[in-house]
């Protein structure tokens, strides 16, 4: 069985009982996933209550594009898109997080009810961050991140992927604690896609049990993301748009929930909810030796067939030339 310690609850929000399914709502017209289709105040949020009826534990709110290349928003509009957005989501009960690097918007959209900060720089594009944070309480979020993806300056080189993930993400978790945001209230996430290449991307998601040493939840955010496109194009193909690829998102999260992931930030929610439901169901059927019929299960094997062959691993990074990522979303 694998190591589900990245589970644990995290202060401040609802215990669920398996890996949590977080919905999107990106209040932006340029989405790299979905072109803008809920800009608008109240289709916004319409689409957010659909994403819980559809079995989202939680709903981030987002008024800004991070995709490669995208232009920064202004505060005032930022704040435009988030506030009305999540105050009418909080106003009906759901657990909203709010998708920002900004501290003023944080602040606010903690204001207007939201339970949890996502931000994908993990406090490093505004210093006001942390101590906003901290000072709320709220849980956060903190993403490996390398800088703004902007002319090209993704800053994708490795060695060795995933020991420079966490060690860049422990130094991080070390600079929020020392901000004052509490332990139990920190989530990690590995920040696919963000100077990172496909190649990156799918080392990391084989080694999620590793993030579990940093001590914390871990959040898996691959929906619709490059890496997933450039799998199922092939070597020579042309990757499928980012709305055709939710197929290969729910079994990215399907095996980041048996990995242990904490949650799992999806834009189509129904088909990942049920393949976390489905991981969690097989989990149970293994959970012991007293699973009704597993030592029959078991006993009516062939001896050869008693243990499954190993599932061939990636080579290590560190086996590889160093190679250069081209963007995140």
């Amino acid at each position: 069985m694998s190591n589900h310690s990245g589970r644990g609850q995290v202060a401040g929000l609802p215990a669920w009982d398996r890996c949590a399914v977080m919905g999107v709502v990106n209040v932006t017209p340029d989405s790299f996933s979905d072109g803008g289709r809920w800009f608008d105040t109240t289709i916004a949020v319409k689409h957010g209550l659909d994403l819980v009826t559809e079995g989202a534990d939680l709903v981030d709110v987002g008024g800004e594009s991070t995709r490669p290349g995208a232009t920064r928003v202004d505060e005032d509009e930022e704040l435009r898109r988030v506030i009305p957005v999540v105050r009418g989501l909080a106003s009906e009960g759901v657990v909203v997080s709010v998708d920002t690097m900004r501290a003023s918007v944080a602040q606010q959209a903690l204001a207007a009810g939201a339970a949890l900060v996502n931000d994908v720089s993990g406090g490093l594009a505004d210093p006001d961050m942390i101590p906003v944070v901290a000072e709320s309480g709220a849980p956060f979020v903190v993403m490996h991140w390398r800088g703004f993806l902007e002319g090209g300056n993704v800053r994708g080189l490795y060695d060795d992927v995933v020991a420079e993930v966490l060690e860049e993400l422990h130094a991080r978790v070390d600079a929020v604690l020392a901000g004052g945001i509490s332990p139990d209230r920190i989530v990690v996430d590995p920040g696919l896609g963000f100077s990172k290449d496909s190649e990156h991307d799918l080392t990391l998601l084989a080694h999620l049990d590793r993030l579990h040493a940093l001590g914390h939840p871990v959040l898996v955010a691959a929906s619709r993301k490059r890496f997933l496109g450039r799998v199922l194009a092939g070597p020579a193909g042309a990757p499928p748009p980012a709305r055709e690829r939710d197929a290969a998102t729910a079994a990215v999260s399907a095996l980041a929930a048996h990995a242990g992931a904490w949650a799992v930030r999806v834009h189509e929610v129904r088909a990942t909810a049920d393949a976390v439901r489905v991981a969690r169901a097989i989990e149970g059927a293994r959970a012991g030796p007293d699973t009704p019929g597993a030592h029959a299960s078991q006993a009516s094997q062939p001896a050869h067939a008693s243990q499954p062959a190993p599932a061939p691993q990636p080579a290590p990074a560190s086996q590889t030339p160093p190679r250069r990522a081209e963007g995140a979303r």
